[in-house]
């Protein structure tokens, strides 16, 4: 058994989701004043942590969220308590009705390059309160299933000149293999992915810091040209806006 606690949410967390959701046209700001008001404390309760919840500044109708737990065993406790639990059974119906698709869900953990999620709650804002002018970026590199090379291009090259030029990522994460341990929630499978999330006063400073990177020597003449090599999509950026009760921002 986990010894997970069902009264505190997750301090150190080593699992992680990031959550894409399409959402039916004109119904995000529907979820999310639903989502901050019924789903966050009632799912720390069970022993998660609701990291950051999220506008995609590209698409107006994707949510996108993070979540965190203790380890696989913990997350399969903590799912199973909150979605067969009362909260769900009356207001999962309604969030349910605002979605197109959920399916899109990373499953990822730490990397040893180093994550600094916050993970106190009472940082959380209350509903109602001015919404945090900041910015926050998510960058999403795809390398071969299997292959260490190319996350450790991202992980130990990449990753030490960000922190050099501009804003340390504050969170650098890689696919968790284990299987999912809470299959009604689907997660996508067979890939591999490094993610790498950093948060900015504004896009400005965002644009500022990616020109400072690919101007760096070592990341222009070395680190970009492996990875091209090494990876099997285009990496994908998320330019997300936190909403007013996110955690990160």
């Amino acid at each position: 058994m986990s010894s997970v606690s069902r009264t505190e949410p997750v301090r150190r967390p080593t699992v992680i989701e990031l959550r894409q959701y399409t959402l039916r046209p004109g119904c995000r700001d529907e979820l999310i004043e639903l989502f901050e008001r019924e789903f966050v404390e009632t799912q720390e309760e069970t022993g998660m942590i609701v990291l950051g919840q999220f506008r995609d500044l590209d698409h107006p109708d994707r949510f996108v969220w993070l979540r965190g737990f203790t380890d696989m065993e913990a997350r399969r406790e903590a799912l199973s308590a909150f979605y067969d639990g009362p909260v769900w059974a009356a207001h999962g119906p309604r969030a349910n009705a605002t979605m197109v698709d959920s399916d899109n869900v990373l499953l990822l953990r730490p990397s040893p390059a180093g994550c600094v999620f916050p993970r106190d709650p009472s940082r959380r804002r209350e509903a109602g309160a001015e919404a945090p002018e900041r910015f926050v970026a998510a960058a999403l590199w795809y390398v071969p299933p299997g292959s260490h090379d190319g996350s450790a291009l991202i992980q130990d090259g990449l990753v030490p000149v960000l922190r050099r030029t501009g804003p340390a990522p504050f969170a650098v994460l890689t696919t968790e293999p284990a299987a999912n341990t809470f299959p009604r929630l689907p997660v996508r499978t067979g890939e591999n992915v490094v993610a790498v999330l950093t948060s900015y006063p504004d896009e400005d400073a965002h644009r500022r810091h990616l020109a400072d990177t690919a101007a760096h020597p070592l990341v222009r003449n070395e680190i970009l040209p492996a990875v091209e090599q090494a990876r099997i999509a285009a990496p994908q950026l998320l330019r997300l806006a936190p909403t007013v009760r996110s955690l990160i921002r």
